[in-house]
């Protein structure tokens, strides 16, 4: 198992990608779902970064991240305000492709790319688990 706390800051951005693609090297993971973990990843990071802390004060992210019975898994945590994204509702695409206002499918593409999305509110922290099947290696 490997972590890292980065602070909630998007300067930390490479912080994250390069973590993650120090732990997914030996997994060799398709080029496609490297891609779509990243994505994930990011998305709900930048999420925290932009919401997760509503007032001056500035928090933390901590990442772990693992290989367990054919699978990869990152927990993300964050002691943020409570947000449970399993309640966010599915956006309306063709409003969000029509407006200028940006955001609002982060949550919808991560639940889309990985095959696992759980969260949890543990000890007054934000914990989100994602998890990847890894059936489609390179060998």
């Amino acid at each position: 198992m490997k972590s890292l706390k980065v602070e909630s800051k998007l300067s930390e951005i490479n912080k994250i990608r390069q973590f993650l693609k120090e732990v997914l090297k030996e997994l060799h993971l398709s080029e496609e779902d490297y891609y779509m973990v990243e994505l994930s990843l990011i998305e709900v990071c930048i999420n925290i970064m932009r919401y997760a802390y509503p007032s001056k004060k500035k928090g933390c992210i901590f990442l772990k991240a693992w290989e367990k019975n054919g699978r990869f898994y990152i927990e993300i945590r964050d002691d943020g305000i409570p947000f449970d994204p399993k309640k966010s509702k599915k956006p309306n695409i063709k409003k969000l492709l029509n407006s200028e206002k940006k955001g609002g499918l982060g949550i919808f593409l991560t639940r889309k790319m990985m095959d696992g999305f759980k969260y949890k509110r543990d000890e007054g922290q934000n914990v989100l688990l994602l998890y990847k099947k890894l059936n489609n290696m390179n060998h």
